[in-house]
C-alpha cells in the first residue's frame, strides 16, 4: 500500500451483502490517513442527476425495459464518473464504488436477459479504460436467508429489483461467483460478522 498514490476500489455483491457498510468503513480508515476518498453509490451517488436516474429505475414503478435500464444505469455511471471520480483520482485520492458495471451483468445480464457483450459493448463506449480496471475489485455473497434478513432490518423501502420474483434472485445470485471467476476478482463470504469481513478486506488490500 505504501507509495500508492491513488486508487479505484469497487466493492459488489447483491442487495443486502453488506457492500456499502464496507465501502463507507474502508472510505472512514483511508480519511483517518488524510487521504481524500470519495465513495460512489452506483447509480445514485452525490449528484442530483445520478439520483434522478436512481428514482427512475428503482422507485417509481414504471417497469421499465431490460435495455432501458442498461442504458440509464450507464448513464448515472457517466456522470459518477466524470463529474466525482475521475477529478478525486487526477488529484491522487482514492475512489471507492459500491457497485460498477458488473451490477449491471448480474442484473440486467443474468437476471433480465441482455445481451452480456452488448452491456459490455455499450459501456466501453461511454467510460473510460480507468472504469474497467480498478486496482482492487470485491464481490460479497450471503445465503438467501441471511441477505433477506439483512435486507428487513434495514427498515427501508422495497426497491424494483428486491422486489422481483425468487427465479430473477436465484440467477443474479449464480451471476456473482461467474463474474468474479471471469474478471479474477476477490470473492469474499459475507455471512461472518462486520469486522471480520472488514478485516478481510484489508488483508487483501495488504494493509493488515
Amino acid at each position: 500500500m505504501k507509495g500508492i498514490s491513488k486508487m479505484y476500489i469497487v466493492i459488489e455483491g447483491q442487495d443486502g451483502t453488506g457492500k456499502s457498510t464496507q465501502a463507507k468503513m474502508l472510505a472512514e480508515y483511508f480519511a483517518k490517513q488524510n487521504r481524500e476518498v470519495v465513495i460512489l453509490e452506483e447509480p445514485d451517488g452525490d449528484l442530483p442527476q445520478a439520483h434522478d436516474l436512481h428514482d427512475m429505475i428503482l422507485t417509481r414503478g414504471y417497469n421499465l425495459e431490460p435495455m432501458t435500464n442498461v442504458l440509464l444505469f450507464t448513464a448515472a455511471r457517466v456522470e459518477l464518473w466524470k463529474k466525482i471520480a475521475e477529478p478525486v483520482l487526477k488529484r491522487g485520492g482514492i475512489v471507492i464504488s459500491a457497485r460498477n458495471y458488473w451490477s449491471t451483468l448480474a442484473y440486467q445480464g443474468y437476471g433480465e436477459g441482455v445481451s452480456r457483450s452488448k452491456i459490455i459493448k455499450i459501456t466501453k463506449e461511454t467510460l473510460p479504460d480507468k472504469y474497467f480496471t480498478p486496482d482492487y475489485g470485491f464481490i460479497l455473497t450471503v445465503s438467501d436467508t441471511v441477505r433477506l434478513e439483512r435486507q428487513k432490518s434495514r427498515g427501508k423501502a422495497t426497491e424494483t429489483f428486491e422486489a422481483k420474483p425468487d427465479d430473477f434472485q436465484q440467477k443474479v445470485n449464480a451471476a456473482y461467483p461467474r463474474i468474479a471467476q471471469d474478471f479474477n476478482l476477490n470473492l469474499i463470504d459475507a455471512s461472518g460478522t462486520i469486522p471480520e469481513i472488514f478485516d478481510l478486506i484489508l488483508h487483501k488490500l495488504g494493509i493488515i
